[in-house]
């Protein structure tokens, strides 16, 4: 089990991107904006008590690091979530480098540390995630960010835990006395960097869920529970998909299913599957066919207008 788990969260090296001359400058900071901060810090995303913690030590306090663009926010705002096989998190690779990739695009960025098995077994890693869209909803104006433009990327496990996100939200609950609870849940789009998504569906898997958590038997009912493709409707959010086809640990038969969902749902989906790569590739390694995949997500991005400056509201 360590060895697989190892597998997922292994560290590669990744080309630094620079920012783009194209990206658009938008308008000025207000005098609040980032709350007073200009340079990456972390906030956790409950005051007090955590829901269903099992201590107060680093794996039970789930947080955001929040990577400000070095340039005015366009009003686009993703959430990272890094792989780790639901065991670790590989928040270099998967987590900080995304973050300073979007930052250079003028996108305000968050690095999620969701809780990790086995202590935190699902659903506590999606309530995690939930709490995160909706924290950074709650705290929308702070970092001139629009709320109706909060996506969520994910790599590996993490992208399991984005296509859950999208696929498994609620509309938040109108007369909470937290006023983060109040927002909704669903990210407004999706980036799933060689998702596992086959963790939950064959029980003979290379890499299983059920074994990774200690989890003796996982009845079929469970299983579903946790499959994203099995949850698309026409509201899951527009989606943007990479994997490679010869990847050793997740097998690409996930993307395609959830790939297919989302076009017989009339969902706006983009895949991209490469011929060759390992797993945890990251910004793509140097690869001169994998370090492609950011420029066909920076185009698909902009293609959707996130790089458009946000409209200042009337006052």
């Amino acid at each position: 089990m360590l060895m697989m788990a190892a597998g997922l969260a292994t560290l590669v090296s990744a080309q630094p991107v620079s920012a783009q001359d194209d990206v658009p400058d938008t308008r000025q900071l207000p005098p609040q904006a980032y709350n007073g901060y200009l340079e990456q810090h972390t906030v956790p995303l409950w005051e007090g008590d955590v829901p269903n913690a099992q201590g107060e030590g680093f794996r039970d306090v789930p947080t955001l690091t929040i990577y400000p663009p070095g340039q005015q926010p366009n009003g686009t705002a993703v959430i990272i979530a890094p792989g780790g096989a639901y065991q670790v998190l590989s928040d270099n690779i998967e987590g900080r480098q995304i973050a300073n990739w979007f930052n250079t695009r003028g996108v305000v960025a968050f690095v999620l540390k969701y809780r990790l098995g086995p202590d935190y077994p699902m659903p506590v890693p999606l309530e995690d995630a939930q709490r995160a869209m909706r924290w950074v909803r709650a705290h929308a104006e702070e970092f001139s960010i629009d709320p109706d433009r909060v996506g969520m990327a994910g790599f590996s496990a993490g992208g399991h835990l984005a296509a859950l996100a999208g696929t498994r939200f609620d509309q938040g609950e109108a007369d909470a006395d937290d006023p983060v609870e109040r927002q909704r849940s669903q990210p407004d789009f999706l980036v799933l960097g060689y998702p596992a998504l086959v963790m939950f569906s064959d029980p003979k898997s290379r890499i299983d869920y059920c074994q990774l958590m200690g989890i003796d038997e996982c009845d079929q009912a469970w299983r579903d529970r946790y499959r994203p493709e099995r949850q698309v409707n026409q509201d899951t959010p527009p989606t943007f998909i990479y994997q490679t086809t010869n990847d050793e640990l997740v097998p690409p038969q996930g993307s395609v299913d959830f790939y297919t969902a989302l076009v017989n749902a009339h969902v706006p989906a983009e895949m991209h599957l490469f011929g060759n790569g390992p797993h945890g590739s990251g910004l793509g390694m140097g690869d001169v066919a994998l370090d492609s995949w950011t420029t066909l997500l920076d185009q698909w991005l902009r293609g959707r207008g996130l790089y458009q400056p946000m409209t200042p509201k009337d006052s």
